[in-house]
């Protein structure tokens, strides 16, 4: 049974209330603050009903320090109809817009308080199974580093659990910010050879002169410069791994010798004759498509084959939405902690809005946008505003441009062109009135005006 705390000094109250709620509740009493912040701090306490004035207490006071305790607590306040002057009607909006559950005059309508509670007792069952929710996302994302609650990423991760203790080469391939260098560092580090190095190159960032040299390694006076030996990242991963990001941008080149050190488990570093056996796994992630660099005469087809031998496909963020809502607890998590802010919950339209955008840069660009919108916050709820000048900025830039074009033709009348603007910004809001009157730069009541006029005020 859910516990109720009730904390008030009217024994009229008390006793009606164990009366109508003592089979239903484990009831809790308390007659001042010091005893309810005992409750709190030793009980899980579902529901509280809080009277704003009992002795010599303030109601208000102790509200406040019980959602320091519980920011997620739900508390119904009750005061006398007769006490409602200024002060005490300014501390209760306060309140209220922090957060308390309900707010009751006396006297008190008890069946209509026996369904408060009910509803409080549920909001509380589901904040639980949230929580629940999220510490497993947490979990997750502390033991893999990826939050996987769709099928699509946990496909992915059963293929990881699949190949990591073999030393079959892995192709990682997805868009950027999808997370390709989280799974190879998952991939090496619940392998086999999780006891060993990885050492991860960007075979894009490195100029191709000095790839060379910073996989195979050089002895010394190979060249101007070479004062003495070095060895390569080949060397350096010997019974680890070798992670080669970004392969697709690899010169072609340099790609037979990284096909002859594969093929053979051998190096020859620069300036030397003796070739080095290694032992080392390779991975490998682009977010190219290899098969057309192949096609193009821009990547070694026998090298392709030995490299995709294993491929993972990390999907992008449009195509698993259903991640969102962990991943931007996981961020709120993460970021409330690093930026010091207290971030106890988000609207539900702050959710929506994001499940509803298109993330070119995926994963990455909304750890990003909730970085951000932490950072900027001045309450600890994040809502859509917090977010819309970004999301709007994202509609209009380049990226989306294509995608967002509508067509018009000479002869159309302004109305018709009219119609499908309104028509397609109300789409890319996910069918929100409001925020497409935001978009258009109108009014809620013009837009009701617009749908009526032309008829349509569904998803057409």
């Amino acid at each position: 049974m859910e516990k109720i705390l009730i904390v008030d000094d009217d024994m009229y109250v008390v006793e009606s209330l164990k009366f109508a709620l003592k089979d239903k509740y484990d009831l809790c009493l308390a007659y001042n603050s010091k005893a309810a912040l005992e409750h709190y701090k030793n009980s899980e306490i579902a529901v509280t009903v809080l009277d704003v004035k009992f002795g010599k207490d303030n109601g208000l006071e102790l509200y406040y320090k019980i959602r320091e305790l519980n920011p997620q607590a739900i508390v119904i306040v009750t005061t006398p109809y007769g006490n409602v002057n200024y002060d005490n009607f300014k501390y209760i909006s306060e309140a209220i817009r922090s957060g308390i559950f309900f707010y009751l005059t006396e006297p008190i309508d008890f069946k209509e308080l026996e369904l408060l509670i009910a509803k409080g007792v549920e909001m509380y069952n589901l904040y639980k199974q949230i929580n629940y929710l999220n510490a497993e996302a947490k979990k997750n994302y502390e033991t893999y580093g990826i939050i996987a609650e769709s099928a699509s990423m946990k496909n992915v991760l059963k293929t990881v659990e699949k190949v990591k203790n073999i030393d079959s080469n892995v192709l990682i391939t997805g868009e950027s910010g999808t997370g390709k260098g989280i799974i190879a560092r998952i991939i090496h580090e619940q392998g086999n050879r999780k006891n060993e190095r990885i050492n991860t190159v960007n075979c894009a960032a490195i100029p191709k002169d000095l790839l060379e040299s910073e996989l195979f390694g050089y002895k010394k006076g190979a060249f101007t410069g070479a004062v003495g030996d070095k060895k390569g990242y080949f060397e350096l991963s010997n019974k680890g791994t070798l992670f080669l990001d970004e392969i697709g941008d690899m010169d072609i080149s340099l790609q037979g010798k990284l096909l002859h050190a594969i093929q053979e488990k051998t190096i020859t570093p620069l300036g030397s004759e003796e070739p080095i056996e290694v032992d080392v796994r390779i991975i490998t992630a682009t977010n190219r498509d290899i098969s057309s660099l192949v096609n193009e005469g821009k990547f070694r087809e026998d090298l392709f084959y030995r490299l995709n031998v294993i491929n993972i496909f990390l999907p992008p963020l449009r195509e698993r939405r259903e991640d969102i809502p962990y991943l931007v607890e996981y961020f709120i998590y993460k970021y409330s902690r690093k930026l010091s802010k207290n971030i106890s919950k988000v609207d539900n339209d702050f959710i929506k809005t994001l499940e509803g955008y298109d993330f070119k840069g995926n994963v990455r660009e909304l750890e990003n946008l909730i970085e951000r919108a932490i950072a900027l916050s001045d309450n600890n709820i994040l809502t859509k505003k917090d977010i819309m000048n970004y999301i709007n900025k994202g509609y209009e830039s380049n990226e989306h441009i294509g995608k967002k074009l509508i067509p018009i033709f000479v002869g159309e009348t302004l109305e018709m062109i009219e119609k499908k603007v309104i028509k397609e910004t109300y789409r890319i809001c996910n069918y929100n009135q409001k925020d497409t009157a935001e978009l258009l730069g109108i009014t809620d009541r013009t837009i009701r005006n617009k749908f009526k006029k032309y008829n349509y005020d569904e998803r057409a």
